[in-house]
């Protein structure tokens, strides 16, 4: 009997249909999953954009399932991750009728450790308050109940508590098969259940921990795989960097000053007076930090390596952690096999050892111009109560697309990966210029369900008056909408501003709607919160930008303050702009454009997610049509009608709801 086509599995007689309540035919799927089969069949490279509503995930996932061999999904967030394992797999495989075992594998700092969480139960004065006594209580709970250990299990004790720092490993401190507990290991148990799988669900972080480890010849993290789909694709690069990065920051090394101290004392007394070792390393760190005090003058309280301010007490201050750092990793490994403690802490005193001595290569001396686009970038962050040294790679397109295995399919998905078309932008900076483009249109009908307002006089972005008169030319759209705002900045400052400024509207009006904003709650509590309130108005930055699916009336209006160009100040940013230009480019059309396209068309994707969402999209930033550039960003959005004038966005409301009682 002749295998069913793909054209038939997505057919109204299909089996996805009789799964699937309401299900329809969506050319565009079908185009996507056929796509996604052949690329499998050719082990080729796919990079496909789906725009909002065509199905992408059934799309990639039946003939992932039908024919993709070993198969590892990759996302963005944990989220996708979770919806995924839970409810998209096992849903399409019933369809199907196939008998493939799946998997979820997550980063180990998602999974309690039974050793950690003993050692944490027997130190009662680590616990810093009766919240997290309760915690540990849950914890402790959950552990001996949990098949899996995931955190994500334990709703109870929130995601991010400081407490899970404590009762989680990490690579350095790690007993690995020293452990008493490894037949208990919930880490080593999803790597295994991984490996037996016929997919596995991952996520992007650890994908690219996966290649720093094989660098290094360690190559039991991920199984080895026939086919890698790359969900929620368009944040790759930026995780690319930051894995390829390395970083050490003071609040590493006060962690490693009590890890020296516990296990030294515990285990090898003799050798050393190891709390004064603990201070020596407490001192170094605090020596630094108090060396970087001019970077409290400096936007963003950073700096690059090259640019350090009269940097004589920073490098002394360097000079002399790394001594520190040396002398005492020696010393660990003279007595590391007396217990897995002491190896631990020598593994972490080694790590962070290399790390800052690889940080301060080149020396200042060496002024090494940024011509290769392998050249890293140095920079020093100063925080509230720490400092982190940062390392980063200008580019990873040779080291992403070095990394894929002999015989491997390669799928690439997201909602925003081309720039009015042009996947050139993305492609580049993974090095994938061989990969087959295509691009779905979504099949919404947007120029009837949403608007696109720009408001015709309100000041440039950087005058003192815009956000004043962002709030002033938002209040009346709020009003008319009968459902929920989402409020986009660019800048967590803005945020605030944003949100005492509606605060002060609604007193003036009497308007007793709620308001909520970044930084009061976490972002899971809040997006509950704003699902379930009537009329509500949640103001965000950078996290809100993508990732938020809220349909229906409890959605109908998105505000985005500025056009979402990066902060010059980036570090990064400035040394990769630097380098197209010293090749002869045009850095603001190369890069900066692109960038803001594609984070506007994820903050714009917010306001349409299904084909009866309705609403209207404001954009506060004139230049969006003002400006000659303007054109390439709004052509890349979803087409949406469009208005410049507060009346016409008004009466977009009126025509789609009824009159609604103000207070």
């Amino acid at each position: 009997m002749q295998e069913p086509t793909i054209s038939e599995l997505f057919s109204l007689d299909g089996p996805l249909a009789v799964m699937s309540p309401g299900f329809r035919v969506r050319p565009s799927q079908i185009e996507l999953a056929q796509a996604v089969e052949r690329t499998i069949a050719e082990r080729s490279t796919l990079v496909a954009e789906a725009g909002t509503g065509t199905g992408k995930t059934w799309a990639y996932l039946v003939p992932a399932l039908l024919g993709g061999g070993k198969v590892l999904v990759s996302t963005g967030t944990r989220t996708l991750q979770d919806q995924l394992f839970a409810r998209d797999l096992p849903r399409v495989r019933e369809a199907l009728s196939l008998p493939a075992s799946i998997a979820l594998l997550k980063g180990r700092g998602n999974y309690v450790c039974h050793y950690h969480l003993e050692r944490i139960q027997g130190e009662d004065r680590s616990l810093h308050s009766r919240a997290e006594v309760q915690q540990l209580r849950h914890i402790q709970t959950f552990t001996q109940q949990s098949n899996t250990g995931d955190r994500a299990d334990l709703p109870s004790v929130p995601e991010d508590a400081e407490i899970w720092q404590r009762v989680t490993s990490t690579r350095e401190n790690c007993l690995g098969q020293d452990c008493p507990n490894v037949r208990d290991c919930f880490v080593l148990k999803a790597r295994r259940q991984a490996q037996e799988a016929d997919v596995v669900v991952i996520n992007h972080a650890l994908f690219m921990a996966d290649l720093m480890l094989r660098d290094e010849g360690i190559t039991d993290l991920l199984p080895a795989a026939d086919t890698v789909i790359f969900d929620e694709a368009h944040q790759l690069p930026d995780t690319a960097t930051r894995f390829l990065g390395t970083s050490i920051s003071t609040h590493q090394l006060l962690d490693l000053s009590k890890l020296v101290e516990t296990a030294g004392l515990a285990h090898a007394r003799e050798l050393t007076n190891w709390s004064e070792q603990a201070r020596r390393i407490e001192h170094a760190a605090k020596e630094l930090r108090l060396s970087c005090a001019a970077l409290e003058k400096m936007p963003a309280r950073r700096v690059t390596f090259e640019a350090f301010p009269s940097p004589e007490n920073f490098d002394a201050a360097r000079d002399v952690l790394q001594l520190a750092l040396d002398e005492i990793a020696r010393m660990l490994s003279s007595v590391e096999e007396k217990h897995p403690d002491l190896a631990a802490a020598a593994r972490s005193c080694h790590e962070l050892a290399e790390r800052l001595s690889q940080w301060g290569k080149p020396g200042r001396t060496s002024h090494a111009a940024l011509e290769d686009e392998q050249e890293v970038v140095r920079w020093v962050e100063l925080g509230l109560h720490h400092v982190r040294l940062h390392a980063a790679p200008l580019s990873v397109a040779e080291a992403f697309s070095r990394y894929r295995q002999g015989g491997q399919a390669w799928i690439f998905t997201s909602a925003t990966l081309s720039v009015h078309g042009d996947f050139s932008h993305f492609t580049s900076r993974l090095g994938l210029e061989k990969a087959e483009t295509l691009r779905m249109e979504s099949p919404f009908d947007y120029a009837n369900q949403a608007l696109l307002f720009v408001p015709r006089s309100l000041p440039p972005p950087q005058s003192a008056d815009f956000l004043p008169a962002f709030v002033d030319t938002l209040m009346p759209l709020i009003q008319a909408s009968q459902g929920g705002a989402l409020v986009l900045c660019t800048t967590l400052r803005a945020v605030e501003r944003v949100a005492g400024l509606l605060a002060d509207a609604y007193d003036r009006l009497g308007l007793t709607w709620p308001i909520m904003r970044q930084g009061n709650g976490t972002r899971r509590d809040l997006l509950e919160r704003f699902r379930t309130l009537d009329h509500a108005v949640l103001v965000g930055s950078a996290s809100f930008w993508e990732g938020i699916d809220v349909a229906g009336d409890r959605l109908t209006l998105v505000a985005i303050d500025k056009l979402p160009f990066a902060p010059p100040d980036d570090p990064v940013l400035e040394a990769r702009l630097k380098a197209c230009r010293s090749r002869g480019g045009n850095p603001f059309m190369e890069y900066q454009l692109p960038e803001a396209a594609i984070a506007l068309k994820q903050g714009a994707g917010r306001l349409i997610r299904t084909e009866t969402d309705w609403g209207v999209l404001m954009v506060g930033d004139t230049r969006l049509v003002d400006k000659p550039y303007g054109k390439q960003l709004w052509r890349g959005l979803p087409p949406f009608a469009r208005t410049r004038d507060v009346e016409e966005a008004v009466a977009f409301y009126q025509r789609h709801s009824a009159p609604i009682d103000a207070t």
